[in-house]
């Protein structure tokens, strides 16, 4: 009989459980969904108004600062959700550590790259670049 034969089932289990970290990113997840669906709304409600519209309406339109401000939250909470969506399926579905570490890194920074890309586009059109 060794000693962790004698030891209580909770002390065995301390340190194999959750990280707690599981109902934070599950929080971050839902609050990311709500704001995509606000702020999806109003960027329909404004490519519907923008439809045949010339380059120059539209540059107006988004060099507005509320236009522009919400432009560039949606971009950055699209890619966020994404990025926290992705996680959850890697971790949940590749087996090797490597692999797992390597992909979340590469959704990471692509994530990063998209949204950049995103945002100085907003603020290209915004600033009359």
């Amino acid at each position: 009989m060794s000693a962790k034969d004698l030891q209580h089932p909770i002390k065995r289990a301390r340190g194999l459980g959750s990280a707690q970290s599981g109902v934070g990113h599950w929080w971050t997840q839902r609050l990311t969904a709500i704001a995509l669906v606000v702020l999806g709304l109003w960027f329909l409600a404004t490519v519907l108004r923008l439809a045949h519209t010339d380059y120059e309406t539209a540059r107006t339109l988004v060099g507005k600062p509320w236009n522009a401000i919400l432009l560039i939250a949606f971009v950055v909470t699209m890619f966020w959700h994404a990025v926290l969506g992705l996680q959850v399926v890697i971790e949940d579905y590749v087996h090797t550590r490597w692999k797992e570490v390597s992909l979340l890194v590469l959704v990471k920074f692509l994530a990063v790259l998209g949204a950049l890309a995103g945002v100085l586009a907003v603020l290209r059109v915004a600033l009359g670049a």
